[in-house]
């Protein structure tokens, strides 16, 4: 998992498994990788979050899921927990 990590950077692109745009990395905060406000699947302008576990791989400059993207901007708990 620290492999996956050491690759993930700031700016990248995150894709589904179906190579559609989810969001762009802010930055990995513990287990997850925080996307910036502007990739807010609800619009409201927060934070969304996914885990680390749902990365499948890191290439070509883009964090890819092992799920669709819908199913990633449409998890209720991928919410910042602060708000």
């Amino acid at each position: 998992m620290s492999d996956v990590v050491s690759k993930i950077a700031e700016h990248m692109e995150v894709v589904g498994d179906d190579g559609e745009h989810v969001g762009t990395v802010d930055k990995v905060e513990g287990n997850r990788i925080k996307l910036t406000k502007k990739d807010d699947p609800t619009g409201s302008g927060e934070h969304h979050y996914l885990p680390l576990g749902a990365v499948a791989a890191v290439q070509d400059g883009k964090v890819q899921l092992m799920m669709p993207a819908s199913a990633a901007r449409g998890d209720s708990n991928a919410r910042d927990p602060g708000a």
